[in-house]
């Protein structure tokens, strides 16, 4: 994105977005890396589905906050990811790859760090579920978002320009009587 006169808006909005973007990994980082004491540890689940399987068999209520909770946890950065980034025109189906992408990195990291930590059990199925969440989120919010920012720079831009013209984005206007210095 070109900084224009409203470069100081894409400034303060991709800092809002990295800000909250670091506030909530910490918040992340701390519930999942923390040591936890427990009289005993599960094993951990290295096999796909197996702990949703389970998790269904438990009932729909159980089942719903074992995997809500998976789901939600990673899940802002699903608009997190973008809003940090700060590009209104991009193609939806490479901004969807790069944030679901950098989601399972995130939580495939996470998962790593978990096998050191006491308390804390690795689980494949934790991994598929955080990025199922940030990919939900993604399509859910930012598409919209998007649009709407879009909308709202192009009624700036024809507010902006002179009576009975519009001016094309990305348009440079010219001063007369200046010329090139030899």
């Amino acid at each position: 994105m070109r900084q224009g006169s409203d470069g100081q808006a894409v400034i303060r909005f991709r800092a809002a977005g990295v800000s909250l973007l670091l506030a909530h990994l910490l918040l992340v980082g701390w519930l999942t890396l923390r040591p936890l004491d427990v009289p005993w540890v599960t094993a951990a689940n290295l096999q796909p589905f197996a702990g949703i399987k389970a998790d269904l068999t438990l009932g729909p209520v159980a089942a719903i906050r074992r995997m809500g909770g998976d789901l939600l946890l990673l899940a802002p950065l699903g608009v997190l990811l973008p809003m940090a980034g700060g590009r209104l025109f991009v193609s939806p189906w490479a901004s969807l790859a790069r944030t679901v992408a950098a989601g399972a990195l995130i939580s495939l990291a996470i998962e790593l760090g978990q096998t050191g930590v006491p308390g804390q059990v690795v689980d494949v199925d934790s991994l598929i579920l955080n990025t199922v969440g940030v990919a939900l989120a993604h399509v859910l919010f930012v598409p919209a978002c998007r649009a709407r920012l879009r909308r709202r720079k192009r009624r700036r831009i024809r507010v902006l320009a002179p009576a009975g013209r519009e001016v094309p984005q990305g348009s440079t206007r010219t001063i007369s009587g200046v010329g090139v210095a030899p």
